[in-house]
């Protein structure tokens, strides 16, 4: 996930309008030769399209969002573009609930094998009928070791007075509501004005103390110098472990955010064919490795995973040991999700 990720504004209300066009049923016929890729900034490898292309003869046409929102409004403007898009579990939960999705057909996916148990039947796909997941991952904390000796193991011992100005954090106001709900033993997944209340004092200390806000290279202002702590994306501390140790990954122990990334359909797809075909593509073991060498966070695919070096097995961010807490996004609806954001740009903005 090479994000500036997680949506900031209403999926529920983009997606109430989409309902609208989604019913206008705009027929397409299948051109095969042709897929409308739509994904994440920075998230599909090129030699993984130009392989793509080279053994099918589809072109693909790539496009990229940088917000989960971004996507569903270009979505749903022009609904017959896209064949393929790339969307968060939260996300894929509110699109199905609004019809927006075709099934996947496995008898097109004979590679749908290689993906591990743990990554089928999940909260926002139970029954495996609209996704095939693509990367996953976890939010956690860098810690570099030759600034800061102190242990770390929480969100708490991140979030101290003496370690102001020395935080980065994601740019991600879902994210930091989360990290203050953790901190207070509450459901990331359960929000209201009285939750909110509860965390906003400790929203406003936390804001108060990062010195960078950063989704989409948190790891450059580890790398420089400019910070000795921060709370990133699982790739980008991995990224960070491989280049040099002194970087730690941590993930706190009053638990954190599990993040699927997966593929799916538009119903209004006009290439569902290719569609298919290039997501069992990207399920080779050999084409699915070559994900995990761009971008290491967590590939779904057992039969990848046994091709990766050791180094790569054993990163702490990509495969994190034991057993730890995690939670994954659920659709809270918009009006939660503008609540969120309401209240954490008020206290960055007054910071």
């Amino acid at each position: 996930m090479k994000w500036s990720k997680w949506i900031r504004a209403s999926v529920t209300g983009v997606l109430a309008f989409g309902s609208v066009l989604v019913g206008t049923g705009r027929d397409a016929v299948a051109q095969n030769k042709e897929l409308n890729l739509f994904c994440w900034t920075e998230y599909v490898p090129k030699e993984v399209i130009d392989g793509f292309t080279k053994e099918t003869g589809i072109k693909v046409n790539l496009e990229e969002y940088d917000s989960n929102e971004q996507m569903l409004t270009k979505l749903l403007a022009g609904a017959a573009k896209y064949d393929l898009v790339q969307p968060s579990e939260y996300t894929i939960e509110a699109m199905v609930k609004q019809n927006l999705l075709q099934e996947i057909d496995a008898s097109k996916i004979p590679n749908l094998g290689n993906i591990l148990p743990e990554f089928r039947g999940l909260p926002h796909d139970p029954e495996n009928k609209y996704t095939v997941t693509w990367m996953s991952g976890t939010v956690g904390i860098v810690v570099n070791t030759e600034k800061v000796t102190e242990p770390i193991t929480s969100f708490k011992d991140v979030f101290q007075d003496k370690y102001k100005g020395r935080i980065v954090a994601l740019d991600d106001s879902r994210e930091i509501a989360s990290w203050a709900m953790a901190m207070q033993g509450l459901d990331v997944n359960k929000v209201d004005a009285d939750v909110l209340d509860k965390i906003r004092p400790t929203v406003e200390k936390m804001v108060s103390l990062i010195k960078v806000y950063d989704s989409t290279s948190p790891k450059t202002s580890l790398t420089n110098g400019d910070v000795d702590l921060g709370v990133v994306w699982s790739g980008e501390a991995a990224i960070l472990w491989s280049e040099d140790k002194k970087f730690k990954y941590v993930l706190p122990s009053e638990g954190t955010h599990r993040f699927i990334d997966s593929f799916a359909i538009p119903k209004t797809a006009a290439n569902p064919d290719a569609a298919h075909a290039f997501i069992n593509y990207i399920l080779r073991p050999e084409v699915s490795v070559l994900i995990s060498e761009n971008f290491p966070y967590t590939n779904p695919n057992g039969e990848a995973r046994k091709l990766l070096a050791p180094e790569q097995r054993d990163n702490p961010a990509s495969y994190p040991p034991g057993n730890p807490k995690l939670d994954t996004f659920r659709d809270i609806g918009g009006r939660a999700t503008r609540m969120i954001e309401d209240m954490v740009s008020e206290i960055r903005s007054s910071n």
